[in-house]
């Protein structure tokens, strides 16, 4: 382990919050299961078709619309493991999920970039995808790693390009959200592979997971439903992440849009349950809004609690939750709306507990990286991180006995106890970083230059060359099939 990179720092909580009452979960259930018997959801793969025909489900291969009833739903449940490993190239780094323990991760699929030093805009480039992996690698907030931003320098086949240079800048897990079609990701196992060594360390250690979204209302993606198949007959985990937007491709209330996000979601891992029996699947929701007035996309009105709700919703399935709500709508870094849209997300997620969550660093809804941005929600995740655990009330903390030497009207600074304690008595966050006149900094150009350091000093442990050298025939050979 490089001796510059301090151990992962998760949300373990003190505390726990049910967002959603037991009443609640069963009235979401059932109206998941409603929708899954009577209205059905379209499974645009033949593939699927057959293995949804094959085990007693009402398929309708004209409509491609699979109905499955409740039985067959809760026999391929209880077959999804509630806690599993994901794996990272170094054991130091491996997420066991388990309760109470939740990890953050970057934010994904951006595709402009501000240079850190001009603050001009470009296109994202492999280049991006490397620089981010390598910062997110030294973060201890960061437990795992998305591509920040996508290598549209290479094409219909970035997606993997994406996880080789991730691979040679992160010791950490990597989650791709893009990888999609059976081809694609029978390239992204073999990738996968040249990690691991063996099938046998991939099933256990999986360095790779897959976040596969479905399409709203009530559909799956054909690339995006035939890639799950691939990665979990593999052995690597799946989720799946329903995006209902409020009004438009989800009803306008909050419980209509769960329930349905929700049976997208379950329909899928029962595909995965019915081919491969206790395959590790998690399960995520990203609601938004419809701006009636304009038909924008709002991501984060000002009450977003669907998205907690959702974490109760995942665990009353019995299933890992990746918590889809950590991101801002604002255009810049730095900005009152940039800090006040994240600010409550890792403090109200430590609540929910889900196991993963994404996703930091990113502004404008997802889309535009400034490199200073992830510094900034690194912050706030430590500042709820310090919420969320339960203050020390005890002899030495309670300084009975420098309270009675001081007395009335005293002074604590001569006292010894004051003396051990008052290094550590305030943490300093980035809004309190001195210059050489003792002048606090400003923050954003104290998070610049953090990020500067690390991409300057930061070298994580390299892959072996015979790795590098697999990883680069494999992205080649892909190139010349794919794009």
């Amino acid at each position: 382990m490089a001796s510059d990179r301090p151990a992962l720092e998760p949300l373990r909580s003190a505390y726990r919050v049910q967002y959603l009452t037991d009443e609640q979960l069963d009235k979401l259930q059932e109206a998941t299961l409603n929708i899954l018997e009577n209205v059905g959801i379209k499974f645009p793969s033949e593939k699927a078709l057959k293995v949804f025909a094959e085990h007693g489900a009402n398929v309708d291969m004209k409509t491609q619309i699979v109905k499955l009833n409740r039985d067959l739903v809760f026999k391929a449940m209880k077959t999804v493991p509630r806690f599993f490993t994901m794996g990272a190239r170094v054991p130091e780094y491996d997420l066991n999920l388990e309760e109470g323990t939740t990890y953050f991760t970057t934010d994904g699929c951006g595709v402009e970039v501000a240079d850190l030093n001009t603050g001009r805009y470009r296109p994202s480039s492999k280049a991006g995808v490397g620089m981010m992996a390598r910062v997110a690698d030294y973060l201890p907030s960061i437990g795992f790693y998305w591509p920040m931003v996508s290598a549209q320098d290479c094409g219909v086949n970035s997606p993997l390009h994406e996880l080789e240079i991730g691979w040679n800048n992160t010791v950490k897990h990597f989650q791709s959200e893009t990888i999609m079609g059976g081809r694609e990701a029978k390239y992204a196992v073999e990738m996968a592979l040249v990690i691991t060594g063996s099938k046998e360390e991939l099933r256990k250690r999986p360095p790779l997971s897959s976040l596969i979204c479905t399409v709203s209302p009530m559909m799956q993606d054909k690339p995006g439903i035939e890639a799950a198949m691939t990665f979990a007959e593999a052995g690597i985990p799946v989720g799946f992440l329903a995006m209902p937007t409020l009004g438009t491709t989800a009803p306008s209330t909050q419980a209509g849009a769960l329930a349905m996000g929700d049976a997208e979601i379950i329909s899928a891992t029962v595909l995965m349950q019915l081919m491969f029996p206790g395959a590790p699947i998690y399960h995520s929701m990203m609601q938004a809004w419809a701006d009636m007035r304009t038909g924008g996309y709002v991501s984060y009105p000002r009450d977003a609690r669907g998205r907690y709700g959702v974490v109760d919703m995942a665990h009353h399935w019995g299933m890992p939750s990746l918590g889809a709500c950590y991101g801002t709508d604002s255009v810049k870094a730095g900005t009152w709306q940039g800090a006040a849209e994240p600010a409550l997300d890792p403090f109200l997620a430590g609540l929910a507990a889900p196991e993963i969550v994404t996703g930091m660093g990113l502004s404008r809804t997802y889309t535009r990286l400034f490199p200073e941005q992830i510094i900034l929600d690194d912050d706030l995740y430590q500042r709820a991180r310090a919420y969320l655990q339960r203050m020390d009330v005890d002899d030495e903390s309670l300084a009975m006995e420098s309270i009675r030497n001081v007395g009335p009207g005293g002074h604590f600074l001569g006292q010894k106890h004051t003396r051990a304690h008052m290094k550590t008595s305030l943490v300093r966050g980035l809004t309190h970083q001195l210059d050489e006149k003792s002048k606090y900094r400003d923050p954003v150009e104290v998070a610049r230059e953090r990020v500067r350091w690390i991409i300057e000093n930061h070298k994580p442990e390299p892959l072996e060359a015979n790795q590098l050298a697999e990883l680069s025939r494999i992205v080649a050979a892909a190139d010349k099939e794919l794009g």
